[in-house]
């Protein structure tokens, strides 16, 4: 996923816990990239004209880890797998924001990142994939951690095995297998 060791970015995120304000900015230069990467496969995944800017996800999702410090980070997996997560809140929370609007919600106060925002209307299918993921956890809560792990956070079979302390024969059968629920989910719905 990224080039420097990841030793050295799970160090950081350990010192980042314990309060040396320096660790987070020596950590950031090296993820951003990663994260860079993350919300650019996102983007790319979202239709052209319904989407936020990258460097807008990015500095969402930045601002809502920054507020994770009481999060145990295990190791930098653990830290993008984590990214991913937020990554795909945002995006579903813009979404669903979007077809609100669109429907005559309410005027609201918007942030400067909202700010950013290249189209008004919502990018349904995200917002189906989110609701058929959380209807596939509440059905098997490792195969849709596996979906977002692999599709939104851009794990490999190795590293989301890592993450869920399975093997990677387990992750492939379960990413399989939830691919399979998730397109029958969303043709139903």
């Amino acid at each position: 996923m990224i080039s420097q060791p990841p030793q050295e970015v799970t160090q950081l995120l350990h010192a980042w816990r314990r309060g040396d304000g320096t660790a987070l900015d020596r950590l950031i230069p090296i993820v951003y990239d990663e994260l860079r990467r993350l919300a650019h496969c996102y983007m790319a995944r979202e239709r052209a004209r319904n989407t936020l800017q990258t460097t807008a996800l990015i500095h969402e999702a930045y601002l809502r880890l920054v507020d994770a410090r009481q999060v145990d980070w295990k190791n930098r997996v653990h830290f993008f797998a984590i990214s991913a997560n937020v990554m795909r809140r945002i995006l579903v929370d813009f979404a669903r924001t979007r077809g609100y609007q669109k429907r005559g919600g309410k005027v609201r106060k918007i942030s400067l990142d909202e700010g950013l925002l290249v189209s008004p209307e919502p990018h349904e299918d995200l917002v189906g994939l989110n609701d058929a993921l959380n209807a596939l956890a509440e059905f098997d809560a490792r195969k849709a951690r596996v979906v977002e792990l692999r599709y939104f956070g851009g794990l490999s079979v190795e590293e989301t095995a890592e993450v869920l302390k399975v093997s990677g024969i387990t992750v492939i059968r379960d990413w399989n297998m939830a691919k399979l629920w998730l397109l029958k989910e969303l043709k139903q719905g």
